[in-house]
């Protein structure tokens, strides 16, 4: 475990750094001034982090820790059989959760305003579905290999979140529709191959 020192210098960088987005785009932050508005050296900065996208992998590490515990916990509370569609449906409740608490940072992930951000995000969120995807496989048979099937879900739910909130649907009413289209996409087999 890191020394509380050592926690509250990297606490004090992503806090900056996520200030910091709301006035600069990512690739116009400089280190200087990340180092500025945390009030540390570049010194300091340095023996923690190669660059800003070291920190900034860091924040999303974090994140993808948080998101990680929460699906885990949702699968041993409401999917104890492994359940395929349970099993997505709480991948996509984990992430919806975790961007909606956290929008103070992913609302920076336009890819319009910092496509770097935006790039790292949806790289997380894929491959963390490929890997549920991947452990899917191992009990059951699928059509189409874990990258394809992730990519799929992917794309289609981002399209569909995205579509959501052009339309002003509320969050919770977005979650529901969401879940159902997920639920009766799995449940409907055309993921798997059938036996008979």
């Amino acid at each position: 475990m890191e020394d509380r020192r050592i926690m509250k210098t990297k606490r004090s960088l992503k806090s900056a750094m996520i200030a910091m987005l709301a006035a600069e785009d990512f690739e116009h932050i400089s280190v200087t001034e990340l180092c500025r508005a945390a009030e540390i050296s570049r010194i300091t900065f340095y023996s923690h982090y190669n660059d800003k996208y070291a920190l900034l992998d860091d924040i999303f590490n974090d994140m993808l820790r948080t998101g990680t515990e929460d699906y885990y916990r949702r699968q041993r509370e409401g999917n104890p059989a492994n359940g395929l569609a349970a099993g997505y449906v709480n991948m996509l409740d984990s992430i919806l959760e975790l961007y909606y608490d956290r929008f103070d940072f992913f609302q920076y992930t336009n890819p319009e305003k910092n496509p770097y951000l935006a790039s790292r995000l949806y790289s997380i969120i894929l491959e963390t579905v490929e890997m549920h995807t991947t452990h899917v496989k191992q009990r059951l048979k699928l059509r189409y290999s874990p990258k394809k099937i992730a990519g799929f879900v992917c794309f289609g739910m981002l399209g569909f979140v995205n579509e959501s909130h052009e339309e002003k649907i509320p969050l919770e009413q977005i979650k529901k529709e969401a879940r159902m289209l997920l639920t009766d996409l799995l449940k409907s087999g055309i993921l798997t191959e059938n036996d008979s």
